[in-house]
C-alpha cells in the first residue's frame, strides 16, 4: 500500500552527489513511488553521472513522452529540462537555461506541484545557486511537502538556504532524517 506521496523529486547541484549517494544507499531498492532526480551537470562534457548513480540503484534517464512508473528511479538527462505532463509522463525540453541551468530543478519541481499536488515530495540538496527554491515553494503551496537539506551540513549552503528563506513550512532535515522521512512516509 502506498503512503502519502505519489512522486519524490530530489534536486541538487554542487556538493550534492555525495549526499545523494548516501540517500540512495539508505533507501530500499524497490521504492513504491517513482523517484525523479534532477542534478546540475556540465552541458558540453559527456557525463558519467548516470553510471555513477546506477551503482547505487537502477537509475536511468527517461525518454520523451515516457510514462512515469512506480518502483523506478529516474535521472534528468544532461542538458534537458525534465518536465512532467498532466498524463504523468515525462517531456524533455531544450528551452533556455533557468537559473543558469538545464535541467532546471525549479521546472521539474513546478511540474510535480502542478500534476501531483499534495501527493508530491520535493527535496533540495546542496548547491551554489538558488535553483529549486521557488519550485519547492510551489510544491508546498500545492499541499505537498518540501524538504531542504540542513544548510549547516551542506557542502554548498546557498541552494537549501534559499529554499528556507523563500518558503514557509519547509522541513529542514539532515541526510539521516531525510532517509528516515522518505522510508516512513512512502
Amino acid at each position: 500500500m502506498k503512503g502519502k506521496y505519489d512522486i519524490i523529486t530530489i534536486g541538487g547541484s554542487a556538493g550534492s552527489l555525495v549526499v545523494l549517494s548516501s540517500i540512495l544507499d539508505g533507501l530500499p531498492d524497490l521504492m513504491r513511488v517513482p523517484v525523479v532526480i534532477i542534478l546540475h551537470r556540465l552541458r558540453n562534457v559527456e557525463s558519467e553521472m548516470g553510471h555513477l548513480l546506477s551503482a547505487k540503484k537502477l537509475i536511468r534517464e527517461p525518454e520523451d513522452k515516457e510514462a512515469i512508473i512506480d518502483y523506478h528511479f529516474y535521472l534528468a538527462p544532461q542538458n534537458y529540462h525534465l518536465m512532467i505532463e498532466a498524463d504523468k509522463s515525462f517531456m524533455l525540453d531544450y528551452s533556455e537555461l533557468v537559473n543558469y541551468s538545464r535541467p532546471s530543478i525549479d521546472m521539474t519541481f513546478s511540474c510535480a506541484a502542478e500534476v501531483y499536488g499534495s501527493r508530491a515530495l520535493g527535496i533540495l540538496l546542496s548547491g551554489a545557486n538558488k535553483d529549486g527554491a521557488a519550485g519547492l515553494c510551489q510544491i508546498i503551496a500545492a499541499g505537498g511537502t518540501g524538504i531542504a537539506q540542513d544548510p549547516q551540513m551542506a557542502a554548498f549552503e546557498v541552494m537549501p538556504q534559499s529554499a528556507i528563506d523563500l518558503c514557509q513550512n519547509v522541513k529542514v532535515l539532515t541526510i539521516d532524517e531525510i532517509i528516515k522521512f522518505i522510508i516512513s512516509e512512502t
